[in-house]
């Protein structure tokens, strides 16, 4: 699998990243054993980013189960902010459970570090309070993470990237979400910072919606969007979809969730037939200019 330099870090990330949230949901039907599976494969395919969260459910607790045993093989980045709904002793966003936050992320992976840790989705007025970024400074001068970033969108993201605090920006980018590609990726890449996106194909809306984590929005979008690659079938749409996020200049990693490894092979496929042609880059982001809404703000 192709690998691309993580901004200033010393990381050589996959294109393909695995997002670990579909895994932990409750309306997963994916036994145990077929986890197990799913995460060995990935990482013998050359897969070795593992995006989790400590709101993944019980995400971050199968993928210490089933691969922490190969933990040099991959890089795993997870996120924290949340606070008393995932069960948390201070409300969301409270500095005070930063420390229980990441040991607990720590113990469920089985790990003694992660190598990225990620603010989860706060408001600017959180960020410029200062005292969240500065736990998280102090998790990695502690050496609990290595590296430190912002996962988020629209202006809350471009404060997050111009504080220069930063080492990564996770935010939303495809094809019914483009927002970031006007506003913080060409200011994350001045500074540096590596770059992931997540919801690289959309959550596949075509063929999921109504569906746990298929979000409306989308949907809506896309129906004004109307590309007339929307007309072929679900596979032919899925390859357009995550080819034009990694044919957009700075884009590291693309993260992508399924508890089927079938699908999840059919996407390294996808990545292996490299950037879509120019004009085809060019329709998408066009069509996008010409129909976009003021309200189309990237989708936390």
């Amino acid at each position: 699998m192709e690998t691309r330099s993580f901004g200033k870090t010393d990381m050589k990330v996959s294109v393909l990243g695995f997002g670990s949230a579909e895994i932990g949901m409750d309306s997963s039907k994916a036994s145990e054993q077929e986890v197990d599976t799913l995460l060995n494969t990935l990482l013998d395919e050359g897969v070795n980013v593992l995006d989790s969260a400590i709101s993944y459910k019980g995400s971050e607790s199968l993928i210490g189960k089933y691969v922490s045993g190969r933990r040099s093989e991959y890089y795993v980045f997870s996120k924290l902010g949340e606070g008393e709904s995932v069960g948390l002793p201070y409300p969301e966003w409270d500095a005070r459970n930063v420390r229980p936050s990441i040991e607990r992320t720590l113990r469920n992976l089985k790990t003694d570090y992660v190598d990225l840790m990620l603010i989860h989705s706060c408001s600017e007025a959180v960020l410029r309070q200062g005292e969240l970024i500065e736990a998280l400074r102090e998790l990695k001068r502690e050496g609990l993470t290595r590296y430190i970033g912002y996962s988020g969108d629209s202006t809350n993201a471009l404060y997050a990237v111009n504080t220069g605090v930063f080492d990564a920006l996770e935010t939303s980018i495809n094809i019914a979400d483009q927002e970031a590609l006007q506003l913080t990726v060409s200011e994350a890449a001045k500074r540096d910072m590596g770059i992931i996106a997540k919801r690289p194909i959309a959550n596949a809306v075509w063929v999921r919606q109504g569906l746990e984590n298929a979000p409306d929005p989308y949907v809506e979008r896309l129906q004004k969007l109307n590309y007339p690659f929307l007309q072929n079938d679900s596979d032919a749409i899925a390859e357009k979809a995550l080819r034009f996020v990694l044919s957009v200049p700075y884009i590291d990693t693309a993260i992508v969730g399924t508890t089927n490894i079938d699908h999840f092979r059919q996407n390294i496929g996808y990545a292996a037939k490299g950037k879509l042609p120019d004009r085809e880059i060019l329709d998408i982001r066009n069509r996008w200019l010409e129909v976009q809404e003021p309200a189309w703000a990237g989708l936390t």
